[in-house]
């Protein structure tokens, strides 16, 4: 499928960067960053330490947040140009219902597996790119080619994808370099997760978007 000649049907993909861009902007500028990140960050340490409804709301709300927040403008820019390459391609197929469950879905996902890689983890993590993994796992899915020659197509499919998640999370990396990061505090696993959650729930979403139209 090609990319849509206009953004009409990714208004969804639009109106998550934009949303993005003003939190980073409100942070940024009121020079906030530090503390928006301990707060608003995904922190597995934290867990250990609430209960009930404090445990609920960081559950619940962390993951999302932590979306909002990025460690500088290159960080910010990368992810954002990645989702209006891929989201714009991906809402045009499973819709603006599939696009938001998808990378609400991707933010808990990565979040997920962030703390199944460290639940001791004192670091925050920040960032899009764990539910843009995601949008790029259904990409994969939906409108990638199969460059891995075996018979078998749909195996040939998740080879291929997984080859694009290797190379998105060293591009991440490389990126958490740039900007000073020190390689341990690059969210590896919850590139995965939010990647595996993608690829899975591609089909998935277009036979919700298909059914329901």
């Amino acid at each position: 499928m090609r990319p849509p000649q206009n953004w009409q049907s990714a208004r969804v993909t639009l109106a998550i960067t934009a949303i993005t861009i003003l939190a980073w902007l409100a942070v940024t500028l009121t020079g906030q960053e530090q503390p928006a990140a301990m707060m608003g960050g995904f922190v597995p340490e934290r867990l250990h330490a609430l209960h009930g409804g404090a445990l609920v709301a960081a559950l619940l709300i962390t993951p999302l947040t932590a979306t909002l927040l990025h460690s500088g403008l290159i960080h910010l820019g990368f992810n954002l140009l990645v989702l209006l390459f891929c989201g714009r391609m991906v809402e045009n197929i499973l819709g603006a219902r599939g696009m938001i469950i998808l990378y609400l879905v991707g933010a808990y996902a990565a979040a997920a597996a962030h703390y199944l890689g460290g639940s001791t983890d004192p670091f925050p993590m920040i960032g899009a790119s764990g539910a843009i993994s995601a949008v790029i796992g259904a990409s994969a899915m939906l409108v990638g080619k199969n460059k891995v020659r075996i018979a078998h197509p749909l195996l040939a499919r998740w080879l291929n994808a997984l080859w694009l998640a290797a190379a998105w999370i060293l591009l991440q990396v490389l990126i958490g370099y740039t900007i000073q990061l020190s390689g341990p505090r690059i969210a590896v696993a919850a590139h995965i997760g939010g990647f595996l959650a993608g690829m899975a729930l591609a089909n998935p979403l277009l036979l919700l978007k298909w059914r329901g139209a």
